[in-house]
Order: C-alpha cells, then sequence, then structure tokens
C-alpha cells in the first residue's frame, strides 16, 4: 500500500534526472578577443639620419560598437609624401570601457603581433620594419618608407592584430606575412586605412 503512493514520487523524481541529464554540459566558448572601438596611427617624419622633422600627424578609425562588432567604422584616409621615411606608432583603445588596449597589448606582448598588408606594400609603395623600443616584434611602433616612386597616388594599408600566435612560427617575424594565420591564434583587428601618396 505505501509503495503504491510513493510510486508517483519516484516517476516525478525519475522525470527530473532524465530532464536535467539532457541539457548540454558543453562549456560556452569564451572570446578572450578585446573589444576595440578606436585605432590611431600616430605619424612623425624622420629625416635621413633618422631624426624627428616636422609636424606629427594622425589617422583614426572608431566605431563606437567595436571596429570588429559594428557595421561601418569611419575610417580617415593617411596621407603620406613620397620618398620620405615616418615613425608610425599605433594607439589602439576601447572607448565603451574606457581601457587603453595599447597597454594591455604591451603587457602581453608575447601574444600580439600586428601585420601590415594591402596593396600599398604588395605594390611596393611603402616598406615596412618593426621598431618596437622594447625590441619584441608587436608593431605598435614601425619605421614606414614611401617610394620615391610610388607609380600610384591612392593605395591601401590593411592592419591585422593578432593574439594567442606562435611568434616562432616561420615567416611569423615579417611584418607582411600575409599567411598569418598558419602561426594559429585568433584576430583582434582588421582594419583597412586608404593611403594617399603626394608629391
Amino acid at each position: 500500500m505505501n509503495t503504491f503512493h510513493k510510486l508517483p514520487l519516484l516517476l516525478f523524481t525519475t522525470l527530473a534526472i532524465t530532464f536535467s541529464s539532457c541539457e548540454s554540459d558543453d562549456p560556452v566558448a569564451e572570446n578572450d578577443g578585446e573589444l576595440i572601438t578606436d585605432v590611431t596611427l600616430n605619424f612623425q617624419e624622420l629625416d635621413a639620419s633618422g631624426s624627428p622633422v616636422g609636424t606629427p600627424f594622425s589617422a583614426k578609425a572608431s566605431d563606437p560598437e567595436g571596429i570588429e562588432t559594428g557595421g561601418s567604422p569611419t575610417i580617415e584616409t593617411v596621407n603620406l609624401q613620397k620618398g620620405k621615411k615616418y615613425l608610425m606608432m599605433i594607439e589602439v583603445a576601447n572607448s565603451i570601457a574606457g581601457e587603453d588596449i595599447t597597454e594591455e597589448i604591451l603587457e602581453e606582448s608575447d601574444e600580439h603581433q600586428f601585420y601590415f598588408l594591402g596593396t600599398a606594400f604588395t605594390g611596393n609603395i611603402l616598406a615596412i620594419a618593426y621598431d618596437d623600443p622594447s625590441g619584441e616584434l608587436i608593431g605598435l611602433q614601425t619605421e614606414l618608407t614611401v617610394s620615391s616612386s610610388p607609380g600610384t597616388n591612392n593605395t591601401l594599408m590593411q592592419i591585422v592584430l593578432r593574439h594567442d600566435l606562435d611568434k616562432s612560427y616561420p615567416g611569423a617575424t615579417n611584418p607582411n606575412f600575409s599567411t598569418y594565420e598558419q602561426a594559429g591564434g585568433e584576430t583582434d583587428l582588421d582594419i583597412t586605412f586608404p593611403v594617399v601618396i603626394n608629391n
């Protein structure tokens, strides 16, 4: 008699266990990439001895929702002069959280690296070399040389920031490493600036 009255309770308990076991135990994938809303390229012209000359200038890309997650970033044109050399310094920020991502990239320098692609480099219009003060290959600071005969006034500079890559992978030390995916990691930033070469 007691057993008969306990059957509904046993049935309910069994069903509850069955349904709970159907829930997914798969962990939710975490995105370790940084949310980047602003990228500023700061330029300082260098003379033949490598000393700064002229007035610094900049070009900025921004999207209030995030450059990688938003739909339409505002991108300013980079204006350079043929035959000139520039120190280019990149600043990266998350204006939503008020974070200076540049500092985080420096703190995790062994996990981050910028690559510079696009027609500006494949067309031999621009040449670039890492020049980070720490000596680590990051790309927050580079030397950019404009061809004295670029052959065109308009070109494109694609900037890719990779995170958690294998920096010892063959070719990964090349700032124009077009097959950067082979070194592993993930892309935190992929933005293309229009470039105008002036006489």
